[in-house]
């Protein structure tokens, strides 16, 4: 049967809120009967926007992380909480507010950090994908409806077309050794899980130095070359989606009467090379 699933293109993810803010003014002081209790006002975050900084000046980009819960189909928390917590049909997660009443240990349950505790009414809380609102017919929670850039989609079809978008869209599931089988997919998640190497390319001749377009960068580890590109108006190039920490590099530069400049580069984390400067033929 089709169940509800979420999408979350890190790319598109600017850093808002409106997921943030749409979440609270559904949930911060209203009670929702069977669905969930009223959220705090401070202190929960039930679509936790994490944040991943790489590179070096001025060769930097940011990433914005969406982190609300995966409404698992192997659900740690299910099967700690003894019933308090269930999976619907439509593949929507529910923390029972009644049932789990006093159960804080329920929160250190969630591997990905998506459930939070409710001091004063002593309850766990997380993200209920809006299923108030589902269930009246809705298409799409609040912070899908908030999203401004389209950077979260809802798509409510069976688990097979959503294998094939899977494929198609090359998603990914968040730390997928877990094996909890989400219902939530990332886009574009390189930008947060992987790294670059990137610079700018410059030529000098007759003592004048002008950026460098059009020159071809080409990244080799060994005798095979893992990625190649152009550089922009600017110079500038960037080789991303390299894992972290995953040793040497060759880097060779190439340009049209300049001489070809090659260097090593050992790779722990996003680095900017900084300005290379290539000298004309003779």
């Amino acid at each position: 049967m089709k169940q509800w699933h979420l999408i979350i293109d890190i790319e598109k993810c600017e850093d808002c809120n409106n997921c943030f803010m749409a979440c609270k003014d559904e949930h911060v002081d209203n009670d929702w009967p069977g669905y969930s209790l009223p959220q705090p006002r401070h202190g929960q975050r039930w679509i936790n926007i994490l944040r991943k900084e790489r590179g070096q000046y001025p060769l930097i980009d940011v990433a914005y992380r969406p982190t609300p819960c995966m409404h698992c189909d192997n659900a740690p928390c299910i099967e700690a909480a003894q019933g308090a917590i269930s999976k619907r049909l439509d593949g929507i997660v529910l923390i029972d507010p009644q049932k789990a009443k006093g159960q804080k240990d329920l929160v250190k349950t969630c591997p990905y950090g998506a459930i939070w505790w409710n001091e004063d009414l002593e309850v766990p809380q997380k993200c209920t994908f809006c299923a108030h609102l589902m269930d009246q017919g809705w298409k799409q929670p609040r912070c899908v409806q908030a999203c401004p850039t389209g950077a979260l989609r809802v798509e409510h079809i069976e688990d097979v077309e959503m294998d094939n978008l899977v494929q198609a869209e090359k998603l990914e599931s968040l730390h997928p050794e877990y094996k909890t089988s989400p219902k939530l997919y990332y886009k574009n998640m390189y930008r947060y899980t992987k790294c670059f190497i990137a610079g700018s390319v410059a030529v000098e001749d007759k003592g004048i130095v002008d950026c460098a377009e059009g020159s071809t960068v080409k990244l080799f580890r060994g005798k095979d070359k893992i990625a190649e590109g152009v550089t922009d108006n600017f110079g500038d190039f960037k080789l991303d989606g390299l894992a972290e920490n995953s040793g040497s590099y060759k880097l060779e530069i190439t340009l049209l009467n300049y001489h070809k400049t090659t260097f090593e580069i050992e790779l722990k984390a996003s680095i900017n090379t900084g300005t290379i400067v290539l000298s004309k033929t003779l």
